[in-house]
């Protein structure tokens, strides 16, 4: 694998640490404290407070380290593992994170994946998850101090490892607890086939990675078996455990935890079928920025619903969590920093998306936004988009720079930035699940980007943006090779965009908007318009974008609406 896409695939993380060498020692199966070593640079490494070190042989010889903390008591115990990429003694240099285990009566495992921390290997991100995550789980389930019952926990990169390990179907697996996780490595590094700049291109920056590769590596969207081998979604098929998925409406893998629980609730093997959970909280993948905030939508960290899963499972404790229904969602609303309407609030679901209404809400002419379908004689707009000009990102679903529903009136009004807006709302319209929006538009290239956004306008004019997404219009029909192919030059077509799930309440007084442009940078890379893909030594050109408003092309935003009863059970 080419170490930029290594670098690269890892873009959805904050920390990257340097593959070191791994040593430890293991007495008859039995935890022994790895001696302090020296290390690169002659500097000692130390294992973290109050664990003890042992090292796991996977079925290749390389070795891995891992911190193992014991519960007080005789065993075996069931045990919890969790897989990390970022230095299990960095991420646990007091014993206190492993604590909420160790109380709640379980042997807690933090492992260096392959190739970081103390663990042998070369480090290829994800690449070799699944296996290791396999022969980690198998080798614990032989040690003294285990039960053989073992479940697997983790967010962000180690959620992904953990979903890694699941979708090997470990014999000793028998449950997981899965925190903002994606349903595809594509999600850290592309939406729509549009390279996310700042948080997989700067974040590669950071690690010393030279333009020419990050280029090259932002070009690997296309479907390969690169990607086929190690993709959670291509094989989540052989997971057979019950998976209690927790991810926020604002996280960066908002679609992993929703789309994972929906497969494997309906359609997954008969031991995850009908045993799935799902939390959706309104927060993201680290504090919002904005003047709004959900102070009792939860956040990106520990949930008291985790060792209430485990002890069900692992230990077998009818606690009630499998008679209370599949899906727990915060219901966003009005909410400016402490002043939250009562209107948000958690709902439950008997599943996901529950039971909603398709409505279309059609772009105007006019620059409205309606229910009504536009006229026969609707007029496009065309719109000049310049590269060297692209529009500035304000808040969404991002990692490394602000994040949330920031107010989108900073980017002014610009003739490459439409703006469709509802009247003030007479009621409130409440939305629940997926957010599609069809386009029906052209170029006079032979590429191109669109961008839409889902927004929130407060009645003060605040512009909250709900969802975005983008479509690089190559790739409209797919990532095959033999789906991808360039616009012809003026030629209108559908393009139909996936803006991920959500749970909103568009409160009356409010007005809804649908965003068009066709550049959102940082967060994405600017297209030349050229059929070239983005690059330094690229020469950009001016495209000539055209969106079109008619009834034989009618553009429309396409909302799951809610019917709710006056009292809602379950909130």
């Amino acid at each position: 694998m080419h170490k930029g896409l290594a670098a690269l695939a890892m873009g959805a993380c904050l920390i990257h640490f340097g593959a070191q060498e791994a040593a430890a020692q293991a007495n008859s199966g039995q935890a022994a404290q790895a001696a302090p070593r020296q290390v690169r640079g002659g500097r000692p490494e130390k294992v973290a407070e109050g664990a003890t070190e042992l090292m796991a042989e996977m079925r290749d010889g390389v070795k891995l380290a891992g911190n193992l903390y014991l519960p007080q008591g005789q065993g075996p115990f069931p045990c919890i593992v969790m897989r990390t990429p970022y230095g299990k003694d960095a991420m646990f240099a007091s014993p206190a994170g492993a604590k909420r285990y160790t109380d709640a009566g379980y042997a807690y495992f933090v492992q260096d994946t392959r190739g970081k921390g103390r663990s042998e290997g070369f480090y290829q991100a994800f690449v070799n998850d699944g296996f290791d995550g396999y022969d980690t789980i198998e080798w614990m389930a032989k040690q003294p101090w285990c039960n053989g019952k073992i479940g697997i926990t983790g967010g962000s990169a180690m959620g992904i490892t953990a979903n890694m390990a699941a979708t090997h179907n470990p014999p000793h697996l028998v449950a997981a607890f899965v925190v903002v996780a994606p349903s595809t490595r594509l999600t850290g590094s592309f939406i729509g086939g549009a390279f996310k700049q700042k948080d997989s291109g700067d974040w590669s920056r950071g690690q010393g990675i030279k333009e020419e590769v990050i280029a090259r590596s932002a070009q690997n969207y296309p479907d390969s078996a690169y990607w086929a081998t190690t993709e959670i979604g291509e094989l989540r098929r052989y997971i057979d455990i019950p998976m209690y998925n927790y991810g926020g409406w604002y996280d960066i893998f908002n679609e992993g935890n929703v789309r994972n629980f929906q497969y494997l609730q309906e359609h997954g093997a008969e031991g995850a079928r009908g045993n799935q959970k799902l939390e959706m909280g309104a927060f993201g993948h680290g504090p919002l920025s904005g003047d709004i905030e959900y102070s009792d939508g939860g956040r990106l960290g520990a949930n008291a619903q985790e060792i209430r899963w485990f002890d069900y499972w692992l230990k077998g404790i009818d606690n009630g969590i499998m008679s209370e229904p599949p899906v727990r969602a915060f219901m966003m609303a009005a909410s400016r920093k402490g002043a939250a309407s009562p209107k948000n609030r958690w709902m439950s679901f008997g599943s996901w998306p529950p039971g909603s209404r398709e409505v279309n809400y059609y772009l105007q002419p006019d620059g409205s936004l309606s229910t009504k379908a536009p006229p026969a004689t609707g007029k496009p707009i065309t719109y000049r988009f310049d590269p060297k000009k692209p529009v500035q990102t304000y808040g969404g679903a991002n990692l490394t720079f602000e994040r949330g529903p920031m107010d989108q009136r900073p980017i002014g009004q610009r003739e490459d930035y439409l703006r469709f807006t509802t009247a003030p709302l007479a009621e409130d319209v409440v939305i629940a699940g997926p957010v599609t929006m069809d386009l029906w538009a052209a170029t006079d290239g032979p590429d191109t980007d669109f961008m839409v956004k889902l927004v929130d306008v407060y009645p003060d004019g605040y512009e909250a943006i709900v969802l975005d997404s983008a479509v690089r219009t190559r790739y409209r029909a797919g990532r095959k090779p033999d789906e991808i192919r360039m616009m012809a030059p003026n030629a209108p077509e559908k393009l139909t965009l996936d803006l991920w799930d959500t749970a909103i309440t568009f409160e009356k007084g409010h007005r809804m908007a649908v965003h068009v442009t066709s550049s959102n940078n940082p967060r994405f890379d600017v297209n030349p318009n050229t059929g070239e893909h983005p690059g330094p030594r690229v020469k950009p050109r001016v495209a000539k974008n055209t969106v079109f408003l008619d009834a034989a092309r009618p553009s429309a935003l396409r909302l799951p609406v809610l019917y709710l009863p006056d009292v809602v059970a379950g909130q």
